[in-house]
């Protein structure tokens, strides 16, 4: 990992992830306000969820806020679990337990999952649900983790298992940062009455180093126009490299020619009834392989690059080397018109998507700390 280390500071140089200086500045004027909201509040919280992203269980945690926390009662929810490497999630929930911290993996849009969350929030209240009428429940973490996503999977629940009154609120869910922007609350039960807070999600002042930077802004939780498309993706090549994540992908190549013999055999000879005009166009297999096709092509594409380099990966001259020869063959395998305007940038966003949405398969880019400690 010594030449993804290096490429960092001189590929992508001192990014200056910090409030007013250097570089970047990623840290908006509204989170400063919003941060001493939810500092304000959190003093009346009867119970906090804290959301991280299960791709980077570490990185996405808010270290502003933690201190807060460490008094009250508290849920680390890992959510996107779906994105999530399953063989190395137990690993982190296993780590949080063992650090006295309630934590469970989840998927904001699937209802069995969210119960399951739920179903261990009640578990912590059940004292406080005894001797008090109204309780509080605040969710917190940095943007773009799925906080809003979560609050409205819990209405729906809600929604069939209490008499609600009142007309509830959707809380406005976006897949860029930034989203909700004001603290608003939900409620959720009857006796007791329950309500949820939803707050927008806060970075810190500085970001500690710049590879805990690129991992937010890979997942999203930084706006791609502050880092750069270029450079996350850069980062993100980097990485799977570094893990020789590609070369699991060499079963591909076989399945890439098996399908090409397949729709080969699929293809009709042209008839006079292909003019006629039809009602409704019926699906056409290629149209919907299409994206499938793109994923094995560019998975494809990063095997053989790598398989095919002979360099030290440690060397970080040789690892910029492989990862130019990549964006090469990615504009290839993304079809990317050749002389268009602002092709890498086009790469970048495509590659960026394909891994945000899973695409490339679940990972987790945190590795499990070996001591048994968590930051304060």
């Amino acid at each position: 990992m010594g030449g993804l280390r290096r490429i960092m500071k001189k590929g992508l140089g001192d990014m200056g992830f910090n409030k007013g200086g250097g570089i970047i500045n990623w840290f908006p004027g509204h989170m400063a306000a919003a941060t001493r909201a939810i500092r304000d509040r959190l003093k009346l919280a009867d119970l906090v969820i804290e959301v991280r992203d299960s791709r980077i269980p570490l990185s996405s945690a808010n270290e502003d806020l933690q201190s807060l926390l460490t008094g009250k009662r508290r849920v680390i929810a890992l959510n996107k679990k779906d994105l999530a490497n399953p063989n190395i999630m137990h690993k982190w929930v296993n780590y949080f337990e063992s650090c006295n911290h309630d934590c469970v993996s989840i998927n904001a849009h699937s209802k069995s999952s969210v119960m399951k969350l739920l179903e261990l929030a009640e578990l912590k209240l059940k004292e406080k649900i005894i001797r008090e009428p109204t309780l509080l429940v605040m969710v917190v973490g940095v943007p773009n983790v799925g906080k809003s996503a979560l609050i409205n999977s819990i209405h729906q629940i809600a929604l069939s298992r209490f008499p609600v009154q009142e007309k509830t609120k959707r809380a406005t869910v976006g897949p860029l940062p930034g989203v909700t922007q004001d603290i608003s609350g939900y409620k959720i039960a009857h006796q007791p009455s329950i309500y949820v807070l939803d707050t927008p999600g806060v970075l810190i002042p500085r970001i500690p180093d710049i590879e805990t930077g690129l991992k937010l802004a890979l997942a999203g939780c930084v706006k791609d126009s502050v880092v750069g498309e270029e450079r996350i993706a850069q980062y993100l090549l980097a990485v799977l490299n570094s893990r020789s994540t590609p070369l699991h992908w060499k079963h591909l190549n076989t399945r890439m020619i098996e399908r090409s013999k397949d729709e080969l055999e699929e293809k009709h000879k042209f008839s006079l009834k292909d003019l006629l005009p039809k009602k409704k166009k019926p699906p056409n297999t290629s149209d919907v392989r299409y994206i499938e096709d793109i994923v094995m092509e560019v998975q494809c594409a990063l095997h053989v690059t790598l398989s095919e380099f002979d360099g030290d990966l440690e060397d970080e001259n040789n690892l910029e080397s492989l990862i130019e020869l990549q964006f090469e063959a990615l504009q290839k395998a993304l079809r990317i018109p050749h002389k268009a305007s602002e092709a890498r940038t086009m790469v970048s966003k495509k590659f960026l998507t394909l891994f945000r949405t899973g695409k490339l398969g679940p990972f987790i880019l945190d590795d499990v700390p070996e001591t048994q400690h968590i930051t304060p």
